[in-house]
C-alpha cells in the first residue's frame, strides 16, 4: 500500500499549486495562440497553452480514442461489476455512503473488487500526466484552468478540449474515482495531490459556463486567483463535503 502523505507535505504542495495560480490566468480576453514550448512540437492552429493541450489530448488518446488492450480490459472489467452505467453508479454509491460514519469503511468495501481495473487506470492516467508535468508542478494549474474554461483547441481533434456537460458531470466522477483509488491505496499520495485541481476546474467552468463547441474568452484573471486561493488548499475530506451539493462543488 502506498504510504500517506504527512500534513506538511500536503500543504507544501498545496502552497506551491495556489502560488502557481498566477500561470492560470494569463491575459483576459479572446483565447490565443499557446506560446512556443521548446519540449514540444508546434501546432499550427491550436490554441491555448501548449503544454496544456498536451496532457488532455494525451489523456483522450489513452483512455478514449485509443486505449490499450490493458484500459479497454479494465473499463469492461468496471462494467462487469457495477453495470453500464459504472461512473454514475459508482458516484450515486459514494453519495449514500459519505455523509455516514462508516463511510470509509463502506464505501472501501464496495471498491475493493475494482482494485485491478482502478491500478489499471492510476496507471494510465499518472503516466499521462508524468509525460508532459513533473509531479505537483505548478503549470497543472494553468492546465486546468484552460481546460475548464474551454479555451483549449487542438487541431489534431479539430475540437476543444474541455469537460463536457451542463452541469459538468465528470468531475463529480473524477472525484469518487480518486477517493476509491485512495482508499484502496492506489498512489494514494497522488491522487490526494490532484484532487483539489479537479474541484478547482469543477468551479472554474461552473464559473466560466463555457460554450461547449466554440473557443471561449478568458475569465477576468481575478476570478480565477479567488477560486484558485479557496479550492487548491482542500483537502480531501473538505472535497467529499464539497462534492454532495448540486450543481456541485458549491461556489465560494
Amino acid at each position: 500500500m502506498t504510504a500517506r502523505p504527512g500534513r506538511r507535505e500536503l500543504l507544501r504542495a498545496s502552497a506551491a499549486l495556489t502560488a502557481g495560480a498566477a500561470l492560470a490566468v494569463g491575459g483576459a480576453g479572446a483565447a490565443h495562440a499557446g506560446p512556443a514550448d521548446p519540449g514540444l512540437p508546434e501546432i499550427p492552429g491550436m490554441l491555448g497553452d501548449r503544454r496544456a493541450n498536451e496532457v488532455w489530448y494525451l489523456l483522450d488518446q489513452a483512455t478514449l480514442y485509443h486505449p490499450s488492450q490493458e484500459f479497454k480490459d479494465a473499463y469492461y472489467a468496471l462494467v462487469a461489476l457495477y453495470g453500464g452505467g459504472w461512473d454514475n453508479t459508482l458516484l450515486n454509491t459514494w453519495r449514500r455512503m459519505a455523509t455516514k460514519d462508516t463511510y470509509r469503511r463502506d464505501f472501501t468495501e464496495f471498491v475493493t473488487p475494482a482494485r485491478g481495473p482502478l491500478e489499471v487506470m492510476s496507471r494510465v492516467q499518472l503516466a499521462v500526466f508524468d509525460s508532459v508535468y513533473r509531479p505537483g508542478d505548478p503549470r497543472l494549474v494553468r492546465a486546468f484552468a484552460q481546460f475548464a474554461q474551454g479555451m483549449l483547441y487542438d487541431p489534431r481533434t479539430e475540437g476543444l478540449h474541455v469537460m463536457t456537460g451542463k452541469p459538468p458531470g465528470g468531475y463529480p466522477v473524477w472525484h469518487v474515482v480518486m477517493r476509491a483509488m485512495m482508499f484502496l491505496g492506489i498512489d494514494s499520495h497522488r491522487w490526494e495531490h490532484l484532487a483539489p485541481l479537479n474541484a478547482f476546474a469543477c468551479a472554474v467552468q461552473l464559473t466560466a459556463d463555457p460554450d461547449l463547441e466554440h473557443v471561449n474568452e478568458a475569465l477576468p484573471p481575478r476570478t480565477v486567483r479567488r477560486l484558485a486561493a479557496h479550492w487548491l488548499p482542500r483537502g480531501v475530506t473538505q472535497l467529499d463535503r464539497d462534492f454532495q451539493s448540486f450543481p456541485y462543488p458549491q461556489q465560494p
